[in-house]
Parts: C-alpha cells; structure tokens; sequence
C-alpha cells in the first residue's frame, strides 16, 4: 500500500501524517508531497525521515491512495492527475464538493456510497463535518425541516500564518504579518472565505450545499452565520434544528449517544458541555446544551465542539482511506 500526503508541510496535512501515525494506516510506502518551494525539505514520521517531493515525481510513483490538502486549485489541476495513473485522491479542498459526479463522505454516515470507481472523492468542510455527525441520526429519527446555524471557529482552520497573527498581536507585535483584515486577538471576525453576491459568504453557503448533499435530502433548509474566534481548540456551533415531528430530550440524547462519533455532553447542573478546550486533539464530536426551543413546536437547541483540524479535516480523511482499505476499493 503506497499512500501520498499531498500538501505535506501545511498544518492539516502535518495533522494528516500525525492521524496516519496514532491510527497505525496499513500503509507500506509513503510519499510527502508539497509545492517545489518545498521540495527537499525533510519531514519525520514515526521515527523515520522522509524527503518532500514535487506533484510530479509522485504522480510518476503512482501510490494507491493520495490524501489531498493543498488547496483548491492544486486539487483542481493534480487529482485528475492521479486518477489517470489509478491512484485514488481523498481530497479536502472545496473543488469537488458540490460536483455532482463526486461522493462527499463522511464515513459514519455515507460511506456505503463509495465504489471502486470512485478516484476522486471530497471530504467536507469542516464545520460542516461536525454538524452533519449530529443531524444525521436525529433527520433520521425525527425529519429535518430547517437549520440555522452560528459558528465559531478556531483561526487554526485558516493556517499557521492565522496562528502567526494572533499569538503577534497578543505578544505586542506591531510588525505582525496581518492575514485577516483586522485583528483577531479579542475579536471576532463575521467574516470566514470570501462575501458573495447574497451577502453570505463562501464558507456559510458550504454549510448549506455540503449539508444537503451529505444527507441526500435537498429538502432541509439551512441557514449559517460563520465567525472567526481567536481559539486554538477547535470549531463551535449554536445549532437550532426544526423537525417534521416531535421529540423528547431523552429520545434525543439516546439517538445522539448511539451515533459513531458522537459524545454526547450535557449535564449543566455540573457545568458540563462541549468546549474547544476539551475537543482538542480528540476525533470525536462533542454535543451538549440540548434544549427545547420553547418558542415553536419541534425544534431543538444544540451546541456541537469538534477539532476542526483532526475530524474537520485530517481524521475524517484518514477513515475514508482506512474505509477504501478495508473494503478493498483500491
């Protein structure tokens, strides 16, 4: 088994070669694959030192499995690439997302729509992830009317340059490279990807797209809110589900317990809830503050915490590798 990190040096995709390591992926050969500004720079994993390669020295190795996360454009030009030569490409940009002739996979919930012939293959946003693993099972039980969503997400979804700025300005920096428009350190920014024609921006409406695709149900109404927080930990949502039926609370906590993934944490008389704090470095998403909104019938009040860079991004990548392996679709 020949597996390639493409975007090797970046942030999630150091967190791609961490998740491969703790998991122990069967992998054989492994490739680390970065930008020619990179190229030559050594990289370790789990105890041995790799050389970072160029896109097209690796398209020439022809691994089995390629984990992509190099940005949109990157994955536009090189995945094709690499599925000409057979490899399958687990992509985590937003360029194949929305293409209808390509699977968007979470593994807990869809990941029996994977075939052989499937060589490109898209993992989700990642605060789409998070809330999808919640929802799934309840639209299941109950049906999905509408969702309104406010997230409030970690700057380490943007990059190291992101991690730069906010730990600069905190230090007192005044030279500090600026990579969001304003400060971040004791702010918070409605601003995540770029404004669109309606006014919403391109990270909310990949909420909305992703979330109906994922679900396979264009009938679900999403509306989301996206915002730039300066935490490391992890993403947090404020999530308001309005269902076809009715519910109870215990109902609810029992369907969420039961999901692959979930950790449910509600108990408020002893203060605890889901927190970036406590996601951190951990693959599960965590789910608390369930309540009714007491303001309409059938709608639920949820709060969901996930390391957005391991199950965001790097872990649920890893699964659908681990998933391909398994069930011998490489």
């Amino acid at each position: 088994m020949k597996v390639a990190v493409v975007g090797a040096t970046g942030l999630v995709g150091g967190k791609m070669l961490q998740v491969l390591a703790e998991r122990n992926f069967p992998l054989d050969e492994l490739l680390v694959v970065a930008s020619e500004r990179s190229v030559g720079k050594k990289i370790e994993y789990r105890g041995k030192e790799y050389t970072v390669i160029g896109l097209e020295e690796a398209v020439k190795e022809r691994p089995d499995i390629a984990i992509f996360s190099a940005g949109g454009g990157t994955s536009l030009e090189w995945a094709p690439r690499f599925a000409e030569v057979g490899t399958t490409v687990v992509d985590n940009s937003s360029a194949w997302r929305m293409d209808p002739s390509k699977k968007l996979v979470v593994p807990e919930i869809n990941a029996h729509v994977l075939t052989r012939k499937d060589k490109i293959i898209a993992n989700p946003n990642c605060s789409t992830i998070q809330m999808v693993l919640a929802l799934a099972p309840l639209h299941r039980r109950y049906g999905i009317k509408r969702v309104v969503v406010s997230t409030y997400q970690s700057i380490t979804g943007t990059g190291v340059r992101a991690i730069e700025q906010m730990m600069g300005e905190r230090a007192g920096d005044k030279d500090v490279k600026m990579i969001y428009p304003y400060r971040i350190d004791m702010n918070m920014l409605p601003h995540i990807d770029s404004f669109l024609d309606n006014g919403y921006t391109k990270e909310e409406m990949k909420m909305v797209n992703e979330t109906c695709k994922i679900l396979e149900d264009d009938s679900v109404k999403v509306t989301a809110t996206t915002v730039r927080v300066p935490t490391m930990g992890g993403h947090s949502e404020s999530v308001n589900v309005e269902f076809a039926n009715d519910f109870t609370l215990e109902d609810v906590r029992d369907e969420l317990s039961k999901m692959p993934g979930v950790i449910v944490q509600d108990d408020v008389a002893n203060n605890i809830y889901p927190m970036p704090l406590t996601a951190h470095e951990r693959d599960e998403v965590f789910v608390g503050r369930l309540r009714r909104d007491e303001s309409q019938p059938n709608t639920l009040n949820m709060w969901i915490v996930a390391d957005n860079l391991r199950k965001g991004a790097a872990t649920n990548a890893v699964q659908i590798a681990e998933y391909l392996v398994k069930n011998n679709l490489v």
